[in-house]
């Protein structure tokens, strides 16, 4: 069954909320450096949100749920409080660890919204909550 989805933020919303994904990078990025963590551990992470592509295999509506679940920041938020709690992980040690991880989500999904790439309808890969992208934003120009 298929909806009529809405096509999303449009004018100055969307313009809106790109910026405040770019400050949202910014700020990670900011904070990272601050943190004194590896270079080598952002760059070989930054990606790791992308894995969830994987799921559209298993169709739209999985590939949505798994896609929404790696860029939504309630993920991200989640981790860096963890991180913050001073608990011990097994097999991690102290989650302290993890801040730089959760910055590291953060940075990604700042980037991505930043280029416009929003949270998707289960619809498709193609319908987001800031606005049709790739073929399904050339079809509707």
């Amino acid at each position: 069954m298929t909806t009529d989805v809405s096509p999303g933020a449009s004018g100055g919303v969307r313009t809106l909320l790109r910026i405040e994904g770019f400050a949202l990078f910014a700020a990670a990025l900011l904070l990272y450096a601050h943190s004194g963590a590896s270079w080598k551990l952002f760059l070989a992470l930054i990606l790791v949100p992308d894995l969830s592509f994987a799921f559209y295999l298993f169709g739209p509506r999985a590939g949505a749920v798994a896609y929404n679940t790696m860029h939504s920041t309630v993920g991200a938020f989640t981790l860096a409080l963890l991180s913050q709690s001073g608990i011990s992980i097994a097999g991690l040690g102290s989650a302290s660890a993890l801040f730089p991880v959760a910055l590291i989500w953060f940075a990604h999904i700042g980037f991505d919204r930043a280029l416009g790439y929003g949270l998707k309808y289960s619809s498709g890969f193609w319908d987001t909550h800031l606005s049709a992208i790739g073929r399904a934003q050339r079809q509707t120009a």
